[in-house]
């Protein structure tokens, strides 16, 4: 299957802003690289960590990034991203991504899992659960992660638990009925507005990782670009695949600060 012809024009080697992209090749910025450390360190304390920001802020770049940190040999990360299931079959769906086979009833499932979780300590192995959109998970859920974090009394800390969510999040998480489960998380990550270098520094890593060897986007539109689209990740990839189309379209060579404009004013087309 031939490229689009916008990518010819360019000579590039793939489509430069697209979700599918492997780990080695992520982009973390520098300003979010002390958020990646704070989390890899709590998960190598075994504690729990909550990590909230606006959408496309980069909460799952973060994420991955941590992933590639924490070695298979001594961790098994589990990812839980349906969150607005009930205490039973959230406990179902975890058993499901730790391999185990669920079990008829809430008690059951929970027996199970903590069963699992004292065996990878056997194996010194330490469990990671990664709960994206935690913002949305069901009260009950939300007031029983007390007890798996709380496991063992407080004298053996076998797992970790990461809640990743938007701001939301943390309203909940104060509030006076979770105050069991805030009160045992440590490490509590916020990641704000991206700044402009961002935007500039992922739109020169996602245009060379697609092969191309020169500035394709002037100055002026890099700042509109990062203006317009607040530093949300999603947001600059719609824009700038759609300049970069535009300008092939014109026979251009570069995207300037107009070009930007007009995919502003007019949407994707």
């Amino acid at each position: 299957m031939s490229a689009p012809r916008w990518i010819s024009h360019f000579g590039l080697g793939m489509v430069p802003f697209t979700k599918d992209i492997v780990d080695h090749d992520l982009w973390v910025p520098l300003s979010r690289k002390s958020v990646v450390d704070e989390l890899v360190e709590a998960c190598r304390g075994r504690g729990h960590v909550s990590l909230t920001g606006e959408p496309g802020v980069g909460k799952t770049c973060v994420l991955r990034a941590a992933r590639q940190r924490l070695p298979d040999s001594g961790f098994r990360l589990t990812y839980c991203h349906n969150a607005t299931l009930g205490r039973r079959d959230f406990y179902r769906q975890l058993c499901m991504a730790l391999g185990m086979h669920p079990k008829a009833t809430a008690a059951a499932v929970f027996f199970a899992v903590s069963e699992h979780v004292k065996n990878l300590g056997t194996e010194k192995l330490h469990p990671v659960f990664l709960l994206d959109e935690a913002h949305l998970l069901n009260q009950q859920v939300l007031e029983h992660l007390h007890i798996l974090s709380n496991y063992g009394w407080d004298s053996a800390p076998l797992l970790s638990i990461v809640l990743v969510g938007l701001p939301e999040l943390e309203e909940r998480l104060t509030l006076h009925k979770n105050r069991s489960l805030w009160s045992r998380i440590h490490t509590r990550l916020n990641l704000g507005e991206s700044l402009p270098e961002d935007t500039n520094e992922y739109i020169q890593h996602r245009m060379s990782l697609a092969g191309c060897k020169r500035d394709l986007f002037d100055s002026d539109a890099l700042a509109l670009l990062h203006e317009s689209s607040g530093g949300r990740l999603r947001d600059i990839d719609r824009i700038a695949t759609e300049s970069l189309k535009r300008a092939a379209r014109r026979k251009l060579k570069r995207v300037d600060r107009q070009l930007i404009a007009g995919v502003l004013d007019t949407g994707d087309d």
